[in-house]
């Protein structure tokens, strides 16, 4: 007996027809984007697979050690191969940095002094960073309470403000802050050609101030990154972008070999630096994940293509527009209020493959002034390269949507997210018909 897709949707995932149908049509309007997704694709493909020979990685790299980790030479080509894929003279790549945040603040750490300044010139940075800086919250060992100084540009029209962020450094300027993806804000991802523009202004004019870029959900949705237009450093985490829903945990750091090496002797002690630190066993998954994370990233890409259409289609205000560059995987859908935040975020949830079961509720979730709500139903707890979204409960109440290990999963999470909405009365149901 055949078997109709229409049919499984409806008997098993109960998602209405005026759904399935608005969908594929919203999907058929925005396929001829699809080419370019996959052309960035298969670059970055070849770009991982050539620093893999390059590096001459082999199944022996793949064996467990013990102890201190000196013999772990898996650790060592793995780091090879990321300085590789970010076109950067050294790396460290560790399974016990615990997340994005956790990697960024690593960075700050072990770089800036008593007495420094850093400078954001993309704004107010990202929840969690607000909190690790110091300037939201209540938290100790942040940096502010290390003497550190800080202040931000604010962006004009989501766009660097190159003149006022160079009119900002003074002698007391250490480092300038870059936050590529849009976090929790209303405005689109910093495309990598701009952060160079960004860069190259700054560095014929100040040669000794460190560039850092906050690379979080932004890696292989573009041919280039942040490292390739001048960023002296960068990080982002395992469980996002680059870990390809493979990696178990971790966070990646890349850029000079001397500042590398001033974040090693943090994260372990000086005079160890990078020569140790066990993997355990995790090398085959962090980089079986990153050979397939071009592709991962291309499917989630698609999926926030659809989420975008499809909402836009009902009338609401989405960052970034259909035909606007991307350069990362998030998709931000402002609904003006709290229960369609909610209701957004369960579809995704029911569509999960783990947790599907499982109604997210807001909460006081570490690091996050506000309650925060989050679907993520991932065989890798957290992985938001995996279909998910969250959002804060704060007007004007946007949700994030990003990730999805498949285009179809994408789909499915889309017609359940709109499903939610359309049972509870939430949107304008007559904008739904075909």
């Amino acid at each position: 007996m055949d078997k109709d897709i229409k049919h499984i949707l409806n008997e098993y995932f109960q998602i209405d027809n005026k759904v399935i149908e608005y969908v594929n049509l919203k999907e058929e309007e925005i396929k001829d984007k699809f080419k370019h997704i996959d052309e960035v694709k298969e670059y970055n493909q070849c770009k991982v697979l050539k620093s893999m020979q390059e590096s001459r990685l082999s199944s022996t790299d793949f064996n467990w050690a013990s102890g201190y980790g000196y013999g772990d030479v898996g650790r060592e080509k793995v780091e090879k191969i990321y300085s590789g894929v970010f076109n950067s003279e050294d790396a460290l790549v560790r399974a016990l940095i615990a997340s994005g945040t956790s990697a960024i603040f690593l960075v700050l750490s072990s770089l800036l002094r008593p007495g420094d300044e850093l400078i954001s010139i993309t704004g107010s940075p990202y929840d969690t960073m607000q909190e690790a800086i110091g300037i939201k919250g209540n938290q100790k060992c942040t940096l502010l309470e290390y003497g550190i100084k800080y202040k931000e540009v604010p962006l004009i029209d989501g766009n660097i403000d190159i003149d006022k962020a160079i009119d900002s450094i003074s002698n007391k300027t250490k480092m300038v802050y870059i936050q590529r993806s849009t976090g929790y804000s209303s405005r689109k991802a910093i495309s990598v050609g701009d952060i160079g523009k960004a860069i190259k202004a700054i560095k014929e004019l100040y040669t000794n101030v460190v560039v850092m870029v906050d690379n979080c959900y932004g890696e292989f949705t573009e041919k280039i990154e942040p490292t390739d237009v001048g960023a002296d450093i960068m990080a982002g985490s395992l469980i996002k972008n680059p870990g390809g829903g493979l990696a178990l945990s971790g966070g990646y750091i890349v850029g000079r070999k001397d500042l590398v090496e001033q974040v090693a002797n943090r994260s372990t002690a000086p005079g160890l630096g990078k020569e140790c630190g066990l993997t355990f066993g995790m090398t085959r998954n962090i980089l079986q994940g990153l050979f397939l994370a071009p592709h991962v990233v291309s499917e989630a890409m698609k999926g926030a293509l659809l989420v975008g259409a499809v909402y836009k289609g009902l009338g609401f205000d989405i960052i970034p527009k259909i035909n606007d560059h991307r350069s990362d995987i998030v998709q931000a859908i402002k609904f003006n209020s709290p229960e369609m935040v909610k209701e957004f975020c369960k579809g995704i949830q029911s569509a999960s493959a783990v947790d599907s079961h499982v109604i997210p509720m807001a909460w006081d979730m570490p690091g996050y002034e506000n309650k925060v709500i989050m679907a993520s139903g991932g065989f890798v707890e957290g992985s938001s390269i995996e279909l998910s979204a969250d959002g804060p409960m704060r007007e004007p109440y946007f949700a994030y949507y990003q990730g999805g290990l498949t285009y179809e999963h994408c789909k499915i999470g889309v017609m359940k997210s709109l499903n939610n909405l359309y049972n509870g009365n939430l949107i304008d149901k007559n904008k739904l018909t075909i």
